[in-house]
């Protein structure tokens, strides 16, 4: 799907972060208001006391909600006033690197704040004025914070160095992790051995059983092979074993499979105290991270412009469910009418949709959809969406899948560290002059 190419790692959480209460962020000298004062100036930002204490407010209530115990009051304010500093460093750094958040896409952020908060445009600026916030002032801060976002991910990313061996590794230890998750289901022609047989008893047992294998080489049913020469308990059954975990087999087998595809055969027999065996690989079920749960999907799109209001879109769109729901008109037959989007002349079909390929605002409305259900309308930056779930299916991913997984997992875990060690930086050269209370 072109057009819902996913936001940046944290867009979403910055959007809900937005909620009714504005981040204090660029902050500028107007700002300080009668009575308050100068705790820090930051390049060309400042840090107030009054904002500290605004902060330090805002934590102690969050804390009591949750049920969370905060630091002592010193720790508290001085994590405060670090965390402000921080702020006022990166906004200003976001703001020089030449990187724009232009206003279209401030008010499709503006409108997601809005329905997260199942309000109109109209009541959430209302909302927002009940509050003391000045919308302007709102704005402000979602558009800082936006850039801030890119500019984090432009800039931190660039520090994040994965190798081969880094993915080599961590596929290998997820292998060994959900070993025991895996599922084989094994065919085998087993040609026994007697126990203490001398040398010459071995050597015929093993052309035996070279001898199958050399029957299914060239092309011969292994089923049939196995029922007329297989000396196990699942002979009649083609000498197949059933689906099993992996922890519930012999190691042999598992090891001697492991770098076959489902249908393929060993390549000798292998020897174990039973005797030898010709072992085929029917199926293999990875464990659950070597796995993945795919969604089809489609949608019906309008989008938004000075024309077309978020709320008159979503309008439409809730209107466009209840004719689908009754009944009067189909999913498929709205969607090539009216919605605006490339998969309009499939019926809106977005086909199968792996974790992380839709824009969040839309994966999380998607996700808590049971298959044929409907959304309600979802605001995202392309406008908004009637979103219908057709199936879902578990599939295995392959090896290149695997390790594009191992890639995403690896800098996900590395992006904090990475992170810090930026913002440090970018702390070391800014200017921080820290003022003295007034007397």
């Amino acid at each position: 799907m072109t057009d819902l190419h996913r936001l940046s790692r944290q867009a979403a959480f910055v959007l809900l972060l937005a909620g009714l209460v504005p981040v204090a962020m660029g902050q500028g000298r107007s700002a300080v208001r009668s009575g308050d004062y100068i705790h820090a100036v930051v390049n060309q930002e400042l840090v107030t006391v009054g904002e500290i204490e605004q902060r330090m407010a805002r934590a102690r209530d969050m804390a009591a909600r949750s049920g969370q115990r905060l630091p002592p009051e010193s720790d508290l304010r001085q994590q405060v006033i670090d965390a402000l500093i921080e702020e006022r460093v990166i906004v200003t750094y976001a703001r020089e690197s030449g990187l724009k958040v232009d206003d279209p896409e401030v008010d499709r952020a503006v409108q997601n704040v809005a329905a997260q908060n199942q309000l109109t445009l109209e009541q959430f600026r209302a909302r927002l004025r009940a509050e003391g916030i000045d919308y302007a002032r709102f704005r402000a801060n979602l558009r800082d914070q936006m850039l801030v976002e890119r500019v984090r991910e432009r800039e931190v990313y660039q520090r994040i160095r994965i190798t081969d061996g880094d993915i080599d590794r961590f596929v290998e230890e997820q292998r060994r992790g959900t070993q025991a998750d895996t599922e084989l289901n094994i065919s085998q022609v087993l040609v026994t051995v007697p126990e203490g047989a001398d040398d010459a008893t071995v050597a015929a047992r093993r052309a035996r059983a070279e001898a199958a294998l050399a029957r299914i080489q060239a092309g011969q049913d292994f089923a049939a092979v196995a029922r007329e020469m297989s000396e196990d308990g699942n002979r009649e059954r083609g000498g197949e074993i059933g689906l099993r975990q992996a922890a519930r087999l012999p190691d042999l087998f598992v090891d001697t499979v492991r770098g076959l595809q489902p249908g393929q055969v060993v390549a000798a027999p292998v020897r174990s105290g039973a005797g030898f065996h010709v072992l085929k690989l029917v199926e293999r079920r990875e464990g659950a991270a070597l796995r993945q749960s795919q969604t089809r999907a489609r949608h019906i799109l309008l989008r938004t412009s000075p024309q077309l209001s978020a709320a008159v879109a979503s309008q439409r769109l809730a209107d466009y469910k209840r004719q689908i729901e009754t009944g009067g008109r189909s999913f498929d037959e709205l969607a090539r009418l009216y919605s605006e989007d490339g998969s309009a002349p499939q019926g809106g079909e977005l086909g199968w949709a792996a974790p992380g390929m839709f824009v969040p605002e839309f994966e999380e409305a998607m996700n808590a959809l049971a298959p044929g259900g409907i959304s309600a309308p979802v605001v995202s930056r392309f406008g908004v969406h009637l979103i219908q779930v057709l199936e879902r299916r578990d599939v295995a991913l392959d090896p290149k899948q695997v390790r594009e997984q191992a890639r995403s997992v690896l800098r996900e875990q590395k992006f904090e560290d990475a992170y810090l060690e930026w913002a440090k930086d970018l702390r070391a050269r800014a200017y921080i002059e820290m003022r003295e209370p007034p007397l």
